[in-house]
């Protein structure tokens, strides 16, 4: 398995880079550029701005400066709020979304697994149709339509919860719920599909056959084996919760990194859309490999060779 861990680390950093590398390609073929404003600059003051941030020079000189900045993990400062270095600005939002993309998860978790398991035991029962009629509505509600429908119901009409900006334990669980919505919906119809199909497979028949109680069989052979493709969705899941909070951080008004993600890219701040596309890039290899390792403990036939 060491063997195997460090392969796949010495893959983190490369693939950041072809991450980052196609980013930069996109930001320098797009449109415009972060000093743009309806009234056009003098030229005197574009060409000073222009050498003061490199952007005189070629590409080719423009994307080695980059990509060494990015090796030594400074991304410089924010073009747009001079002064602030995009380290600082991705160590002060990160934690927002981090906590909240962190409790929509366990939540998401905890609905998921629990419907999904007993629909998978009472298959085609009420429950069942149900639960995943249930699911896939809320596949079909996107968070922009559910977050402000929440807001709605528990802030505005039933005042239980505050209805936007950062604060106390409260002020979380619209944003919560809200985000971990259509990932308990896919995590229920993958625990479900999980379930079933181990539960049909050969060793849990001989586990039955050998006397073992119901609870046994399916704590300790089935769920283990049904929850496969749920750790396969974790990685990216989570790696999706830390960075797609943007939408529920602007309904809620909650400053994190999808917040200014999306700030950056219409200012066209280079430094910052560059670093917190290489910080999510190794966030999601570094989720993706813990998830791969965990399935070996989870099923024994995997071995990683």
């Amino acid at each position: 398995m060491l063997s195997f861990i460090i392969r796949r680390l010495l893959l983190v950093i490369p693939m950041a880079l072809i991450a980052v590398t196609v980013t930069w390609g996109l930001i320098r073929v797009a449109p415009g550029n972060f000093y743009s404003s309806e009234k056009k600059l003098p030229p005197a003051i574009e060409k000073n701005i222009r050498e003061k941030y490199g952007l005189d020079k070629s590409w080719i000189e423009q994307y080695g400066i980059m990509m060494w900045n990015v090796v030594r993990l400074d991304f410089g400062e924010s073009l747009k709020f001079e002064g602030q270095s995009v380290n600082e600005m991705i160590a002060r939002h990160f934690p927002y979304s981090a906590t909240i993309g962190f409790f929509a998860y366990i939540l998401a978790l905890i609905i998921g697994l629990t419907a999904g398991i007993i629909a998978a035991l009472k298959q085609n029962s009420a429950f069942d149709y149900g639960s995943m009629a249930a699911a896939m509505l809320g596949l079909s509600v996107p968070s922009f339509v559910l977050g402000p429908i929440l807001v709605l119901i528990f802030s505005l009409w039933l005042y239980l919860f505050p209805p936007a900006r950062w604060g106390g334990f409260l002020a979380l669980i619209l944003p919560i719920v809200t985000l971990s919505a259509s990932y308990a919906a896919y995590i229920a119809r993958l625990t479900r599909a999980g379930m079933l199909e181990v539960l049909r497979s050969d060793y849990i028949r001989t586990a039955r056959a050998k006397g073992l109680d119901e609870k046994t069989v399916l704590m300790k052979h089935a769920f283990r084996g049904g929850i496969i493709p749920v750790v396969s969705f974790t990685g990216p899941a989570l790696a999706g919760l830390l960075a797609g909070t943007v939408v529920v951080e602007k309904v809620f008004a909650i400053p994190g990194l999808g917040n200014i993600f999306i700030q950056a890219v219409l200012n066209r701040d280079e430094p910052v859309i560059i670093g917190i596309v290489a910080f999510l890039s190794i966030l999601v290899m570094v989720f993706n490999l813990l998830v791969d390792i965990s399935y070996g403990f989870l099923d024994p036939r995997i071995r990683y060779e």
